[in-house]
């Protein structure tokens, strides 16, 4: 473990993060000591909301400082996330509906607009080096643990899909070469803008739409039954990856990033383009030619995506458009 990284937990940002963390603080887990949420569930994209559920997701992945491994499988615990995990995944159907067929889902990401407006737009046109630092922190949630939720789908798809999915993922972390593993590209990458690369460290910093992206993928993963969902959200950050990618390598180095600076973004131009071939071809088609009724949760993964990152990109933009920071506290360079 990065001797950086985060030690301490977050601090909560209402009544329902606050519960986790003293039920997580509170000694070894126990039959019998349940959880309730405090009243109506009724602000799933909210702050208080997503850092619940992010710190029970941490559970399944690399723990949180201080806990005991042991809370993973807590009945009580895992009962809560449920009642967190319920109102989410409504909101984001509600705002992914109607989901057209996959066919109609897919086309969209193939082909970029002329006229595209998302952050790696932005950086490139007319951002500045604080941007890009505030950019990477907010990616550092996802990057620092790549695919880590995708590799939940491989037992759970079988035959052709499964063999051709391996391989992609298996580039996600270096392809047997540890140093080119891509969640260490991106750490050296946030190092040469000046930022801490510890796991986590900037976790009270990330607002509700970067956490709600990574919470998506994971709730996705851990399900099997959202398993063609699982699919075709991370079809979407392969197909869509290599423009953007693109983009902010240049942006970067604009920015005086240098290799160390660009290298990851670098290396998605190429392999991401590899990638989109891959996984739609080798992984969709063959999952759907196997199992044809996962077209339509396939297509909603990809719809799901488009949502969250949309929102993820909207708030990137309002602030930044607004001068003002896009985290809950700003970089120490903010001023400039």
């Amino acid at each position: 473990m990065d001797p950086r990284d985060r030690d301490v937990l977050p601090v909560p940002r209402g009544p329902l993060s606050a519960a986790v963390l003293a039920l997580l603080t509170s000694g070894p887990p126990g039959a019998g000591r349940l959880l309730a949420p405090p009243g109506p569930l009724t602000e799933p994209w909210g702050e208080d909301h997503q850092l619940a559920l992010h710190l029970c997701y941490e559970l399944h992945g690399r723990g949180l400082p201080g806990v005991p491994a042991d809370w993973e499988w807590d009945p009580g615990l895992l009962r809560f996330r449920q009642e967190l995990e319920r109102p989410f995944l409504s909101a984001v159907r509600a705002e992914a509906e109607p989901v057209p067929p996959l066919r109609e889902a897919l086309e969209p990401l193939l082909t970029e607009p002329p006229d595209g407006t998302g952050p790696s737009h932005f950086l490139l046109a007319e951002g500045e080096r604080r941007h890009a630092r505030e950019y990477l922190v907010h990616r550092s949630v996802y990057h620092l643990k790549e695919a880590d939720p995708q590799l939940w789908m491989l037992p759970r798809i079988h035959g052709p899909a499964q063999a051709v999915l391996t391989a992609v993922l298996y580039d996600e972390y270096g392809a047997g070469r540890p140093e080119r593993a891509h969640s260490l590209l991106f750490a050296r990458m946030m190092a040469a803008f000046g930022l801490d690369t510890g796991y986590g460290y900037y976790l009270d910093l990330v607002p509700a739409p970067t956490l709600a992206v990574v919470n998506l993928m994971t709730l996705f993963g851990l399900h099997r039954a959202l398993r063609g969902a699982a699919v075709g959200q991370f079809a979407t950050i392969e197909i869509t990856s290599s423009p953007g990618s693109a983009r902010l390598a240049t942006a970067l180095e604009r920015f005086g990033g240098g290799p160390d600076g660009t290298l990851f973004y670098r290396e998605h131009i190429e392999a991401d383009a590899v990638h989109e071939q891959l996984v739609r071809r080798g992984v969709i088609e063959e999952l759907v030619a196997a199992e044809p009724e996962f077209a339509r949760d396939v297509a909603f993964g990809t719809v799901a995506a488009g949502v969250v990152d949309g929102r993820f990109a909207d708030h990137l933009l309002g602030c930044w458009r607004a001068g003002r920071s896009s985290l809950r506290s700003a970089l120490p360079d903010w001023a400039g």
